[in-house]
């Protein structure tokens, strides 16, 4: 069995050959001619100065050119670090920065800004050899001596070598870091597919953006172990979904609640086939039995989805959870399913309590990146993953969440933590106090609600919630930004002077 993605990739163009690998509009690139394009950016990327172990920043939406780019950075030997396409440059100068990165590939003018500007004016960018543009990979291709030698570098790539960094966000609101080997990102990928059914006659449409790990390890990773055809999308349009699950013959569809619920509130859903859809998984957020129910039944008040399973997952350890084919509705609407193969789930409480959720097994994280403590603390001496989540385990191994221990919240499938939105909110002149929270959302399950406390006369006296939000809007990405503001006189503390948010969300 194939231990690097490299020997992945190379398998699945020897298995696959010129079944197509992805499909992106007009677009079709097969297995095949996937591993000589990443051979050739490969090169390129090394020609560019990345040698083995150096870090490649990709900050791009999904596309063809997404996993060429990725697949490169590990085909060189190097390490690939996905951030999110809807950072703004001075979120993705940061992990740019605390990365040492050599390489950056970005989507230049995705969304109408301006990221390769705004990136330089927001560091000095010392590790980084050359910025490039992920629709000019062409520009990036090494020459014909450079790609016949990137092959012996493939070749030294080991198993237990750090393939990808992943960011995640911090209580404290700085972001750490999550290491995971290759044979980890391959692991978990393997496990999820094989309790899929995944196959190579499947069409994947892979709404999930590619700098998570539901993108990436669930999805670029799953298409190269399986042969399934991947259909990117850089964009979430509900009816341009519909449209492609129509016209493609989609049969799998992963995703967080906020899709399905667009889709079957979707106004011209009834006009649509979508009976080639044969599997969902979903799980990024709590996930409301009746949002199952529905996707389960029968259209026009269902999407007549024949498998939809529910499954628990974190940056840190990917998947630990997932329900199986022959579960129960009422498993798969009210748990997150059992440990998968290669995982240990444990709830920190008395048999039948509820308690902190902790994780154990083969795809926790190797660690956090430069942050010993913060991984001391996230995994103790007997390798338990504590999660900070709150949740129960039934006679049967099935897990519940049942609340956070964090004040971390969810919004349209993106973990949001509120410390850091503070802090960008502290720097508002007028701001006295801050603190945010998540509130319910029809649409994107929690969105954010910013207490604001507004300084004495006269600088705080004209702020306005729309200074507030657009204050926010310029500094974070859109899903961060609080959509509700409240102007109190105070925030509710303890003795010790923290911020009681339970009486906050309560409000």
């Amino acid at each position: 069995m194939a231990t690097t993605l490299p020997q992945v990739l190379r398998d699945a163009a020897r298995r696959f050959g010129d079944h197509p690998a992805y499909v992106d509009g007009d677009r079709v690139l097969s297995f095949a001619a996937l591993l000589e394009r990443v051979r050739a950016v490969a090169a390129g990327y090394r020609a560019r100065g990345l040698e083995p172990g150096g870090r490649v920043v990709v900050w791009a939406p999904n596309s063809i050119d997404w996993a060429v780019a990725a697949l490169a950075v590990t085909y060189a030997g190097g390490t690939l670090v996905p951030v999110n396409s809807r950072y703004t440059g001075p979120e993705v100068a940061d992990v740019v920065d605390r990365t040492g990165a050599v390489l950056v590939v970005a989507a230049d003018g995705f969304l109408g800004r301006t990221q390769v500007a705004d990136l330089r004016a927001a560091s000095t960018l010392a590790t980084v050899a050359e910025v490039l543009e992920v629709t000019r990979l062409d520009d990036v291709a090494g020459d014909p001596g450079g790609i016949d030698g990137i092959d012996a570098v493939a070749d030294a790539v080991a198993a237990d070598d750090v393939a990808d960094i992943l960011f995640t966000s911090g209580t404290t609101g700085r972001s750490k870091g999550a290491m995971s080997a290759h044979r980890q990102t391959i692991g978990v990928a393997q496990v999820w597919a094989d309790l899929g059914g995944v196959r190579a006659d499947d069409r994947y449409l892979v709404v999930n953006p590619f700098f998570h790990s539901f993108g990436y390890k669930i999805g670029i990773v799953v298409g190269l172990l399986t042969g399934a055809t991947l259909y990117p999308v850089a964009t979430f349009d509900v009816d341009e979904t519909m449209r492609l699950i129509e016209r493609e013959r989609i049969t799998l569809l992963p995703g967080a609640p906020t899709i399905y619920q667009s889709l079957l509130g979707a106004p011209g859903r009834a006009e649509r086939d979508l009976s080639s859809l044969r599997l969902a998984v979903t799980g990024a957020a709590v996930v409301p039995v009746v949002l199952i129910e529905r996707m389960r039944a029968a259209a026009p008040e269902g999407l007549a989805i024949e498998q939809v399973v529910t499954a628990f997952g974190m940056t840190e350890a990917v998947v630990a959870t997932m329900c199986r084919q022959d579960d129960s509705a009422e498993t798969v609407a009210t748990t997150c399913g059992r440990a998968i193969p290669g995982m240990e789930v444990r709830v920190d409480a008395a048999a039948g309590e509820a308690g902190e959720l902790l994780l154990r097994g083969e795809h926790v994280m190797l660690g956090y990146l430069d942050d010993p403590a913060a991984t001391a603390e996230a995994i103790d001496a007997d390798g338990w993953l504590h999660t900070g989540d709150v949740g129960t385990v039934d006679d049967a191994g099935n897990l519940r969440i049942t609340d956070r221990l964090k004040d971390m919240y969810i919004s349209g499938g993106f973990n949001v933590y509120p410390a850091e939105v503070e802090q960008a909110l502290a720097r508002l002149d007028g701001v006295a106090d801050v603190a945010v929270v998540g509130s319910p959302d029809e649409r994107l399950g929690e969105v954010g609600t910013a207490y604001v406390v507004r300084v004495g006369q006269p600088a705080g006296a004209d702020l306005t919630a729309e200074a507030v939000v657009a204050f926010a809007r310029e500094r974070l990405a859109n899903f961060k930004v609080p959509r509700h503001v409240v102007f109190v006189e105070a925030l509710p503390r303890n003795l010790s002077g923290k911020v009681l948010k339970t009486a906050l969300r309560e409000d």
